[in-house]
């Protein structure tokens, strides 16, 4: 999927016409998502990706450029992926977590199903709520 369909698509589900808007929230909830996520997986979602998105899920790591990349994604919870969301995409909370939901649709459809279900496994249970249907429901997480 190229860039700019991504951010359309992502503004046409989220429900508003400012692209810029749309763009910011797919980046906001990507860049929270690397965060969650082990690095080698942020990079493999980050690969089928358009290479525009690159920044969000490959933001730069101290450790990572000292040879020692992250082998785990930084512990949090929905309240605190709602908040970071909500503070990088200028919403409220509850706003952030329905444009989350309707990013990681995106998401789905941009990547392979395989990555889709590896990120569904490295979220926890409340985080996981908000991918589709199909991957919430995957095995638990962490």
């Amino acid at each position: 999927m190229k860039y700019a369909d991504m951010v359309r698509t992502a503004g046409d589900r989220i429900g508003f016409i400012d692209l810029t808007e749309a763009e910011q929230t797919l980046r906001a909830v990507l860049r929270t998502v690397a965060e969650r996520v082990p690095a080698g997986l942020a990079d493999h979602l980050a690969a089928q990706l358009p290479h525009e998105l690159d920044g969000a899920l490959r933001p730069a790591d101290p450790a990572a450029e000292a040879g020692h990349p992250r082998s785990v994604g930084e512990r949090f919870d929905l309240t605190t992926f709602a908040g970071r969301v909500a503070w990088r995409a200028g919403v409220s909370e509850d706003t952030a977590l329905r444009r989350s939901a309707a990013v990681l649709e995106v998401l789905d459809a941009a990547v392979a199903p395989e990555s889709m279900e590896k990120l569904a496994r490295a979220l926890p249970l409340d985080i996981r709520a908000l991918l589709p249907t199909a991957r919430a429901s995957g095995p638990p997480g962490a």
